[in-house]
């Protein structure tokens, strides 16, 4: 489906020195990939910025890297690249891509929906690059998928789908768990509240009750972990949230002791949490 849709064009005839078709292969385990033509006559630099609400380059920017490098383009001889990080504080991202527009940049590359949003609030001109967008069209980032308009192109997330999935996975493996501590992120307003929908039909089906616990910044952390603990929950799930990811150490860090003090037979390893997005059953 990917293909299908990114190869319709999606506003990237502004973007200098570079073809369409190159545009499409690198970002996000999917499709996307930055479409630069290398040209003799190329006088400066072509600059591709990064706008992520995380606060730290993911493996996802990595392979953007080593993509374009793999095919010629090499950073600080034939691009360029500009990274602004809002460490994990959604509220900053409008400034921050106010001072990518303010800088000219050949495109933006916006990591999930919110940075997308506020990029292209920001610009109608400069091509912007979304990834790990949940729903780019419910969102109004396009008109659809096969016929987008306008100057974002990019690749959709299914986390708001999956969500559906690990839930089901929950209860397969455990099936007398009728309550699951969930913690989300409320500044990731778009993507957030679409994961969390999704949840809140799911487990109604499965005959599972959410407890929902909000975590906005890393400080926050400790007392999330303890309050599920306190109320002796025995299952616990973390939403998909750059938040949760950029801090996966504390995450981990924090896990175990929860793990010692919740109630009950443990079940699985700690080794089990190997990133903060994917079920674990404690």
């Amino acid at each position: 489906m990917c293909a299908s849709y990114l190869s319709n064009g999606w506003g990237l005839d502004t973007i200098p020195s570079m073809r369409r078709r190159d545009f499409i292969r690198l970002i996000g385990g999917t499709a996307v990939a930055i479409p630069i033509t290398a040209g003799a006559q190329q006088l400066a630099p072509t600059v591709i910025s990064v706008l992520s609400p995380e606060g730290q380059k993911t493996g996802n920017v990595n392979g953007l890297v080593q993509g374009l490098r793999e095919l010629g383009y090499i950073e600080g001889q034939s691009i360029r690249f500009e990274y602004r990080w809002a460490d994990g504080k959604f509220d900053r991202l409008p400034e921050l891509a106010a001072d990518l527009v303010r800088l000219h940049v050949d495109v933006i590359v916006a990591f999930v929906t919110q940075a997308t949003e506020v990029a292209k609030k920001q610009t109608s001109t400069i091509p912007i690059v979304m990834v790990g967008v949940a729903d780019p069209v419910g969102a109004g980032l396009a008109a659809s998928l096969a016929h987008p308009g306008g100057n974002v192109t990019g690749t959709s997330s299914l986390a708001a789908a999956i969500v559906c999935k690990q839930l089901a996975l929950l209860k397969l493996v455990a099936p007398n768990d009728t309550a699951v501590a969930t913690m989300f992120n409320p500044t990731n307003v778009t993507f957030q509240t679409l994961q969390v929908n999704a949840a809140k039909a799911v487990a109604q089906t499965l005959g599972l009750q959410l407890r929902l616990i909000e975590v906005k910044t890393t400080s926050e952390f400790e007392a999330a972990f303890s309050t599920v603990t306190q109320e002796k929950n025995r299952s616990l799930w973390i939403l998909v949230d750059p938040l949760f990811i950029s801090n996966s150490k504390i995450v981990l860090k924090i896990t175990p002791n929860y793990d010692d003090r919740r109630p009950g037979p443990r079940r699985g390893r700690r080794s089990d949490v190997v990133r903060p997005e994917l079920l674990r059953q404690l």
